[in-house]
């Protein structure tokens, strides 16, 4: 467990988060329980503004919502003055529910289909980052209905290997995201969009990947996104504002060394700085969308423990009463966590285990070879690190329920996403007519 004043073994030998002993959290609200810790969003979120406003003004900040998405975290960004990336109608929707201005939404995704185009321009988001030529036309066919003009700019790939996962990895030659800067297609897409009556071309955006720990990918993004900018300058194309996009490593066991959260945009904005010096390039609006890094190591997730079970020299299995249908990482990337006993932080860790979930599939794990305490049923486990691509990726699946979310600050606690219940599970389904007689 990575502590910090929020996150900490309180005097009982129990698990704290934002003040809360989470032993009373699981008796107040039961398990399984997503908790995010308020007081953490609010450090990282203000780690960024503070570099930015003193290094590089004229930016923004927008939360990569995709990460965790609900009204409660967009209220939480507008009030530390962040916009937000949306990348779906829901998000959009969400968003704008809690108040955000369409003015700090960018709309991004590659696959944008005609109603979440409407919902943009309905909404007048500031920029609707385009990733294929249909949706460019798509989108100039709506703005005429509609008599708008919209912002618009192009997701270009920059062809950079950040040395994640390969399912996170979003730069490579063959990426189903952005247009290629190396063929020559990201600057004929930008010279369509100049010439549609209702488009107007205001940058270029980039996002080379996830969960990124060195410095040298985001330097590099930068260099080869002013080179571009310098290319298209020579064309007369003006680039008014540059998406660097996000991708800040964060700590989910100790192989991990992600740095503090404002060292990346430290970096970022002195090689920018830089570029704009030597290149000669007008300086532009600088737009980063962290997601991961601002809501993961303020989530954790806590189970109650079940059976245990000892496959003799083999392995043992403590089963609890979650799994893939809260946490899916491990079965799509094999993503490891750390965990611990909740009720039970200062027994020593002494038996290596494979935390099961209770889904009928044999992925269906949590943390495999951890070490605990013998865990016994009745016991509260904590998986940390799950404040990003938890909740947002959940599903029904074996018709198991969504756990809720608790948000915690300075001792109290508050339903931000309230139970599912099995009636809400059952609500939509429907019987037809023919089976019914």
């Amino acid at each position: 467990m990575k502590e910090r004043e929020t996150l900490k073994v309180n005097n009982l030998g129990h698990l704290e988060i934002g003040g809360c002993d989470t032993t009373e959290l699981v008796a107040k609200y039961g398990t399984p329980l997503y908790v995010m810790d308020e007081e953490h969003i609010r450090k990282i979120c203000r780690s960024y503004t503070e570099v930015l406003s003193k290094k590089y003004p004229d930016s923004l900040v927008c939360y990569a919502s995709k990460a965790f998405s609900t009204k409660a975290i967009y209220a939480i960004c507008k009030s530390e003055s962040l916009g937000a990336d949306v990348v779906s109608a829901g998000e959009l929707l969400t968003a704008i529910s809690a108040n955000m201005s369409g003015e700090n939404l960018y709309f991004h995704g590659n696959g944008k289909t005609p109603y979440e185009l409407q919902l943009a321009v309905d909404n007048n988001v500031h920029a609707v980052v385009v990733d294929s030529e249909f949706e460019i036309d798509l989108l100039d066919f709506i703005c005429a209905h509609a008599r708008k003009k919209i912002g618009v700019m192009v997701r270009v790939n920059p062809g950079i290997d950040a040395h994640t996962h390969k399912f996170i990895q979003t730069t490579k030659v063959d990426s189903k995201f952005g247009f290629s800067i190396a063929d020559g297609t990201a600057e004929q897409i930008i010279k369509k969009i100049r010439e549609k009556n209702n488009l107007e071309f205001l940058g270029i955006h980039c996002h080379i990947g996830s969960q990124i720990f060195e410095l040298t990918p985001f330097e590099l993004a930068v260099e080869k996104m002013t080179d571009f900018i310098v290319t298209l300058n020579k064309s007369g194309i003006v680039v008014k504002e540059l998406n660097l996009g996000g991708g800040y490593g964060v700590h989910y066991t100790d192989e991990d060394r992600p740095l503090e959260p404002c060292q990346y945009v430290e970096t970022i904005v002195d090689k920018l700085n830089e570029c704009i010096a030597v290149k000669k390039i007008k300086a532009p609006r600088l737009i980063l969308e962290p997601g991961r890094s601002i809501v993961g190591e303020a989530g954790i997730t806590l189970y109650t423990v079940g059976a245990v079970k000892e496959i003799k020299d083999v392995k043992k299995y403590v089963s609890v009463n979650g799994g893939m249908f809260d946490n899916p990482r491990y079965a799509l990337y094999e993503a490891k966590y750390d965990v611990a006993l909740a009720n039970r932080m200062l027994d020593e860790k002494t038996e290596k285990v494979t935390v099961a979930g209770k889904c009928c599939e044999s992925g269906d794990m949590l943390a495999v070879d951890v070490l605990l305490p013998p865990a016994r049923p009745g016991d509260v486990l904590a998986v940390f690190t799950t404040g990003a691509y938890n909740y947002s990726m959940a599903s029904n699946y074996n018709r198991n329920l969504v756990p809720p979310v608790v948000l915690v600050n300075g001792g109290e606690s508050e339903y931000i996403v309230r139970p599912q219940s099995y009636e809400d599970l059952m609500a939509r389904d429907e019987i037809p007519s023919w089976i019914k007689k």
